[in-house]
């Protein structure tokens, strides 16, 4: 009887844990960030949302960053905005307005605003400002961009300022948290900004979870599933290069609605990569070796077409490896199935693809590989 008592509570618990998971808010945290001051403001307000347990939050940039401190950080896209039940917007503040990355972002959501497709949906702003000069303007401009869609305001108020420390200046705005991000001799965000953007970041939570079901519901799925890639590529000791520049009128990619198409060859440092023709001036593992060069260039490549995410890769639809060879050579896809083998080690079962190999009397530059790849984005 205690046996079957136990279980039952056990089934319980589950169930209410798998209620209470589904009745969460969804909050995106989405920033631009230069020196990682905004960055550090987003993880107080995330900290906030996520206070009392009635919010998940995912904190995403708008655009790739090559700080160390942001590199990891997922890329937003304009599509998923709706499918959260809130939106913390946060951006430095560039000459009394937002900055430029994040008026390049919104720019990109005509087409949410024409569908009317963002209203209803909270909305709160924070931001970084060097001086201070201007906050107040950055944030009311922000605001503005987000009432023409129709988005709920949710201001900070004048909460929590007996948090902040009178004797240096602070940040804080009735609007949203701002941080004064250029003083010398003082960290930033402060110990009261911090607190000031949990306080908000809490506050939000709250709102948003009121108003959780009131909007319609969306078809484009959340990307908290997205797998971080940079850690990923880090745990399996996979660098990408930098992307190789073209060499005559042509560019690194090409994309048709959600296909992306790539060509390269094996450049790796400005050269070609053990160049020539199999069983002439290169050997079968040296070719392989060109082939991975090839594959890892084919990525990088990509990574640059998804704007840093490689988590909005939804399959690898075809590989094709040209290879420089003698006429009575057969053992291509032995060769290509280097380029195969690292394309499922990054991407699982979104690698698997259709495949074609075939050798040439010539390739481009004498390298002794081509591939040439399709893929299915977001």
């Amino acid at each position: 009887m205690k046996k079957i008592c136990s279980l039952f509570i056990l089934i319980l618990l589950f169930n209410t844990t798998q209620i209470m998971a589904q009745n969460k808010a969804k909050i995106l945290v989405l920033i631009h960030s230069d020196n990682g001051r905004t960055y550090e403001l987003a993880k107080e307000i995330a900290k906030g949302i996520e206070s009392e347990n009635n919010a998940d939050s995912y904190i995403k940039l708008v655009k790739p960053s090559q700080n160390p401190n942001l590199k990891s950080l997922p890329v937003a896209t304009v599509d998923e905005l709706a499918n959260y039940d809130g939106i913390a917007f946060g951006s430095p503040v560039y000459f009394g307005n937002i900055s430029t990355g994040m008026s390049e972002f919104l720019s990109k959501t005509v087409q949410l605003w024409t569908e009317h497709t963002l209203e209803g949906i909270p909305a709160t702003v924070f931001m970084s400002a060097g001086s201070g000069a201007g906050k107040e303007l950055a944030i009311q401009s922000f605001w503005n961009s987000l009432a023409v869609h129709g988005m709920i305001l949710v201001s900070n108020g004048i909460r929590g300022t007996e948090e902040l420390n009178k004797a240096i200046p602070q940040g804080n705005s009735v609007l949203g948290i701002t941080t004064m991000a250029s003083l010398k001799d003082v960290e930033r965000p402060t110990k009261g900004e911090r607190a000031l953007a949990e306080l908000q970041g809490r506050n939000f939570a709250k709102v948003s979870l009121a108003l959780k079901d009131t909007h319609p519901k969306r078809a484009v799925s959340v990307t908290e599933n997205h797998q971080n890639f940079n850690e990923i590529l880090k745990q399996k000791n996979i660098v990408l290069p930098q992307v190789p520049k073209p060499a005559g009128n042509y560019q690194p990619f090409v994309r048709s609605g959600n296909l992306v198409f790539i060509n390269q060859v094996a450049l790796k440092d400005g050269k070609i990569f053990n160049p020539g023709k199999l069983e002439v001036e290169v050997n079968e593992q040296q070719v392989k070796d060109a082939t991975r060069v090839t594959m890892l260039n084919v990525l990088a490549v990509l990574q640059e077409a998804v704007g840093g995410d490689l988590g909005r890769v939804k399959q690898c639809v075809q590989l094709t490896g040209i290879f420089n060879t003698k006429d009575d050579y057969a053992k291509h896809a032995e060769l290509m199935n280097i380029a195969s083998d690292l394309t499922a080690e990054v991407f699982g079962d979104k690698g698997k693809h259709a495949r074609a190999t075939f050798g040439a009397s010539s390739i481009p530059v004498n390298s002794s590989v081509e591939i040439q790849a399709v893929f299915e984005v977001e």
